[in-house]
């Protein structure tokens, strides 16, 4: 069975999309990484306002909902047709154990830069230390950095910590099962909510399915918050992603007629953000979230996001009674991921019908 990491082999970057800056020697916010430029500082300063505080002044939040109300299925549901995203509380998943990630992602992204470059991610690798993969669509880097694991991450670990890899593969393995398990019980219910037939939905809780991904996420301390974007306006390639931002907010989902609205952390709570797969198995009744992260002068922020994807040969297709209503075309996981790699933001209008 083909692996996720095998549809980004096929597309490799180039090796300064990679490379992320050594955040800890910049005292100033280099032309690299800037967004936007003293003569524009005054356009963005509304929008982008607040970022070192952890409200968004009252501005609407995506909706919270309980896994245990007998409603949940119909909530999320709403969410996804009106926001695309929900947070998601008495989810199952042990804190305790989401917090030794959190910490063994500092112990990762506090290590000096060259020891962090030993697990750089390969320009046709998948897992590993660098920049997002989205990097090379905009034009400036982003304030961030991160590390991919899909499957095992021992052999990145090992090069790391070569005589103390153990701790760390543990956390992150132990974080996986609970993740995999949650996305698994998410996509039932998304599915019955859709009444997917039974046929096409074979794949939820496959032993033989393995296709998600865990990112861990840094975002240092920025001396022009303003000027700068932690993680440039996207969607995901996903089914869809669940989200651990610790206790200092940064991530934020556009909806129509409000812009874009920060997403709160709740204490307890994993944000659920719709990726494309779900926006094209809905037909478009479910939203596609586009979404963003900012970043602060004084707090480092730290995520842990899982994505949720159907298997490679798995074909999408929009669930519709009539085939003449279909968005979009059918199209293989796999060849999604591809038109997607070569045509970012492109790609769900070059599936479109149209």
């Amino acid at each position: 069975m083909a692996t996720l990491s095998e549809a980004y082999r096929e597309h490799p970057l180039h090796l300064r999309h990679i490379i992320p800056l050594d955040f800890s020697s910049i005292q100033t916010l280099p032309d690299s990484h800037a967004w936007v430029h003293d003569h524009d500082r005054d356009s963005v300063q509304e929008q982008n306002r607040d970022h070192d505080h952890d409200d968004d002044g009252g501005i609407s939040s995506i909706p919270i909902i309980d896994l245990a109300d007998p409603n949940a299925m119909e909530l999320m549901g709403m969410a996804c047709e009106n926001w695309g995203a929900f947070q998601l509380k008495n989810h199952g998943v042990s804190m305790s154990d989401i917090e030794e990630v959190e910490k063994e992602a500092k112990r990762f992204f506090d290590l000096p830069t060259d020891q962090k470059l030993k697990a750089l991610r390969s320009p046709g690798g998948a897992t590993g230390y660098g920049r997002a993969r989205i990097s090379p669509f905009f034009p400036k880097f982003m304030w961030h950095e991160g590390f991919t694991i899909m499957g095992s991450p021992s052999s990145d670990a090992k090069k790391i910590w070569p005589n103390d890899y153990q701790t760390f593969c543990d956390k992150i393995e132990i974080f996986q099962k609970q993740m995999k398990a949650l996305a698994e019980k998410l996509t039932r219910m998304i599915f019955n909510l859709l009444e997917i037939p039974e046929q096409e939905k074979k794949w939820v809780g496959s032993t033989n399915s393995n296709n998600g991904a865990i990112q861990l996420n840094f975002y240092p301390v920025c001396p022009e918050p303003n000027r700068a974007m932690g993680l440039a306006p996207h969607t995901d390639t996903s089914l869809f992603t669940i989200l651990h931002q610790n206790q200092t907010n940064g991530l934020q989902i556009f909806k129509e007629g409000k812009g874009w609205v920060h997403v709160n952390p709740n204490p307890n709570s994993l944000i659920v953000h719709t990726g494309d797969f779900l926006h094209i198995i809905s037909n478009a009744r479910f939203k596609c979230a586009l979404h963003r992260v900012v970043v602060k002068r004084t707090k480092k922020r730290y995520s842990v996001a899982y994505f949720h994807n159907p298997p490679l040969d798995y074909v999408i297709s929009p669930l519709v009674v009539n085939s003449n209503d279909a968005r979009f075309r059918r199209v293989s996981v796999k060849e999604y991921f591809g038109i997607k790699a070569k045509n970012f933001g492109e790609a769900l209008s070059l599936i479109s019908t149209s």
